[in-house]
Formats: structure tokens, C-alpha cells, sequence
């Protein structure tokens, strides 16, 4: 895949495409939903080892009429991300996963107190600097 200039707008390595889903799925929901084949926006990140393969592709399943906001669009991509550092941290480093018990109340106290544990060191980590020695 080629990476022209003037093709779509690009943010950072990343560049959105208007797309239109083929294959026999597609045609089987457009034809019961009696509509045209689906149009979609790609959203593609570049690798900036190897520009001419793309590193990841996201699929949106927005209105095809109307143009995304690029930098909204990659936010939303990326927002995962952080899901999945979140989860894996929660898991990890503070045990949300420990939990052995058998009632919804001993469950519900566990999460909640694991979600303090991060919500804790999520302001703590923003509010120390960096550069910071520890105490």
C-alpha cells in the first residue's frame, strides 16, 4: 500500500479512508435491511519502520456521509489502550483477581476497594512529578 500525500487526512502516521464493505455478509445485511452496501471509514496507522505497511487498521461503523474528525477518531482507537493497561494493572499489581468468595456483597466490596486502590494511584501518580526522586 502506497502512502501519497494528497490522499485523505493524516494525523501523526495516521490517515482515514472512505471505504465500502463488500463481500457476501455485507450484501446478505444490506439486502434484508434493504439497503445499499454499507459505506465505512478506515482508519489506518502507519509503521514508521516500514511506511508502505500499515501497523494497525480500525474499521468504523460510522455514517459514511458524514467526515469524522480525524484526531476524535484516533482518540477513540487508542482509548483501548488504556483500557487494557488499566485492567492490567488492576489485575497485576493490585489482585482484582484474588478474589475467592462466593457472594455478590464479597465481590462487590473486593472490586470496589481494588477500584479505590487505582483511583488512588492514578491522582497520586498525577499529582508527582516525574522527575521526582522517591521518598
Amino acid at each position: 500500500m502506497s502512502w501519497p500525500a494528497a490522499e485523505g487526512d493524516r494525523v501523526a502516521g495516521f490517515s482515514l479512508r472512505h471505504v465500502r464493505e463488500a463481500g457476501i455478509p455485507a450484501r446478505r445485511r444490506a439486502s434484508k435491511a434493504g439497503t445499499a452496501l454499507l459505506d465505512r471509514w478506515l482508519l489506518v496507522q502507519r509503521d514508521n519502520e516500514k511506511p508502505a505497511t500499515p501497523a494497525h487498521l480500525w474499521l468504523a461503523s460510522l455514517p459514511g456521509t458524514a467526515r469524522p474528525a480525524l484526531q476524535r477518531l484516533v482518540r477513540l482507537a487508542k482509548t483501548r489502550w488504556a483500557v487494557e493497561t488499566g485492567y492490567r494493572e488492576l489485575k497485576d499489581t493490585l489482585g482484582i483477581d484474588h478474589f475467592e468468595g462466593r457472594t455478590w456483597p464479597g465481590w462487590h466490596r473486593h472490586v470496589t476497594l481494588v477500584t479505590a486502590a487505582l483511583l488512588f494511584l492514578a491522582e497520586h501518580r498525577a499529582r508527582t512529578p516525574k522527575h521526582a526522586a522517591p521518598a
